[in-house]
Parts: C-alpha cells; sequence; structure tokens
C-alpha cells in the first residue's frame, strides 16, 4: 500500500531534485531509480534474448534501458509522461550513440503512438505507479499497441519485506487482475531492482522522513550490490499478448 494518494507523486519534480511527493519536504540527490546504467535485470533478459524486433519502453524516464537496448540492435521506442526526464534521456541515448526514439505520452492512452504496432514491451518500474483503473487502461492501450503475441516484460515493486519497503508495491493477485483480460501471464517471479539508494541516503534523509513517503528499510536485512547500492524485491511479470 501507499503511504499518501497516487495523484500526490510528481515526477517531473523529482527529476529536477524536488520532492516526489507533493507537501512533503522529502527529496533525493538522484531519483531513486536512476542509477545511471541500464537495470541488471533488464540486461539479463536481453542477454537471454528476451526481446525481439520492434521495442516499446514504457515508462522510460531517464532512458538507460531504452539506450541500452538499441545498442544491442533492437528499434526502441521510449514513451514517459515527463517532458524534463525525456529531455535528459535523449541526452544520455546522444552521448551513449544510441538511436531511441522518444515520445510523450500518457500511459493509459498512448494515442501518440498511432498505428505503430510493437513486439516486445518493457515496463521497468511504471505499472505500480498507477492506480487500479489506471492500471486496466493501461493494459488495453498496451494491447492496442502491441502486434498479436507480442511479449511484455514487466518489473514492478512486490509486496515482500526483504529489509526495503517500497512504496506503492503490488501483489501477484493485482498483476493478474489487472492485466490478465488483455495479456496471458506465463509467469511472475521475484527478482532484485537496484537502486540508488545508499546507507548514506537514509541516515541523510532520515528514516522517519523516509516512512512517510513510503519508504521503509531494516539495515540489518537489506540487500546491497558490490558497489553499496540497496536492492529491493520486484515482480517479473512475463505475459503474452492475447
Amino acid at each position: 500500500m501507499s503511504a499518501f494518494p497516487l495523484r500526490d507523486v510528481d515526477f517531473d519534480a523529482a527529476y529536477q531534485g524536488k520532492p516526489l511527493i507533493k507537501g512533503s519536504e522529502v527529496s533525493f540527490d538522484l531519483a531513486p531509480w536512476d542509477i545511471g546504467a541500464p537495470q541488471p535485470a533488464v540486461v539479463e533478459l536481453e542477454r537471454d534474448g528476451r526481446f525481439r524486433s520492434e521495442v516499446l519502453d514504457i515508462g522510460c524516464g531517464l532512458g538507460e534501458n531504452a539506450a541500452f537496448l538499441a545498442s544491442r540492435g533492437h528499434r526502441v521506442t521510449g514513451v514517459d509522461g515527463s517532458a524534463t526526464a525525456l529531455e535528459e534521456a535523449a541526452r544520455r541515448a546522444a552521448k551513449h550513440g544510441a538511436e531511441v526514439t522518444f515520445v510523450r505520452s500518457d500511459a493509459t492512452a498512448l494515442t501518440e503512438l498511432g498505428d505503430q504496432r510493437y513486439d516486445t514491451v518493457l515496463d521497468s518500474a511504471l505499472y505500480h505507479c498507477l492506480d487500479d483503473e489506471q492500471r486496466q487502461r493501461y493494459a488495453a492501450a498496451l494491447h492496442r499497441v502491441t502486434a498479436p503475441g507480442a511479449r511484455l516484460h514487466l518489473l514492478c515493486f512486490a509486496d515482500i519485506d526483504e529489509g526495503l519497503r517500497f512504496p506503492m508495491s503490488v501483489s501477484k493477485e493485482n498483476l493478474r487482475t489487472n492485466l490478465g483480460t488483455h495479456w496471458e501471464i506465463e509467469e511472475i517471479r521475484r527478482t532484485s531492482y537496484t537502486t540508488s539508494l545508499t546507507e548514506e541516503t537514509f541516515g541523510r534523509v532520515g528514516a522517519e522522513e523516509l516512512a512517510n513517503v513510503g519508504f521503509s528499510v531494516d539495515p540489518a536485512r537489506v540487500r546491497r550490490d558490490e558497489q553499496g547500492r540497496i536492492l529491493g524485491p520486484v515482480w517479473h511479470l512475463h505475459a503474452t499478448r492475447r
């Protein structure tokens, strides 16, 4: 469950170094999802051959995943609702020498994509940012812009406590309920999401302030990567378009 109404989340502000939650004083030097590189889980999926042909990176944010996939030879379109994020995503893609098409669009409608049809969809940490009514419209919008048999790889915050609890985390049942009408769910498995958060982040911001925006951390149980970045639990959903 979220500790705040989802309508109070301001992602454009977060990309500008301002508080993520309207009315909160909590801000981060880096957005918690900005690791300056593709998510390791996405890199693993690509190496396993799980992306094909035209790829839609929905909720692409700062574009690191999109640029990585483009560098691996995929034709990639990155979509986000934040103009600030897309401006920086284009800059980063150019720096990487990656050719990515970036489009600003509402993920629950995707009208700006027109008649384009995609063979693979990547959702790296967008789904949990939507409420349930939006999630159902989102599932339908993805169905409309994908080709028959298209694959969906979705990473979302899991309702699991393994030291770090994310805000807006969701259950497997929620995924099945909101996506199952348009997508044949092949698998939902637990994996890890690398954050930019470190113990220093929690020490600087303060545990009580972070709890007010939905984060909680138990230093004794939290998992970290070799760079000291905190790893959080996510579901990886793999589905096929009906």
